[in-house]
């Protein structure tokens, strides 16, 4: 993994309250994230012991959701 070039934002007090990053480095960490998101939800759908449903059942009941 790379070193993350960051700089810090502070209070009055110099406590460090916000982080810039490279905008290269978000990205990559929000990928990361919603990696690890998805393979939190599997985990999750396969504990759960629930009926697997088909791909297209599926879709259609997250659109329907959605609304």
């Amino acid at each position: 993994m790379s070193q993350l070039k960051k700089h810090y934002v502070v209070d009055d007090q110099g406590n460090k309250v916000a982080v810039f990053l490279e905008i290269s480095e978000y990205r990559r960490l929000l990928e990361a994230w919603e990696e690890l998101e998805s393979l939190r939800a599997y985990d999750a759908a396969k504990a759960s012991g629930d009926e697997a449903l088909p791909l297209e059942q599926a879709l259609k009941e997250i659109e329907a959701g959605r609304t």
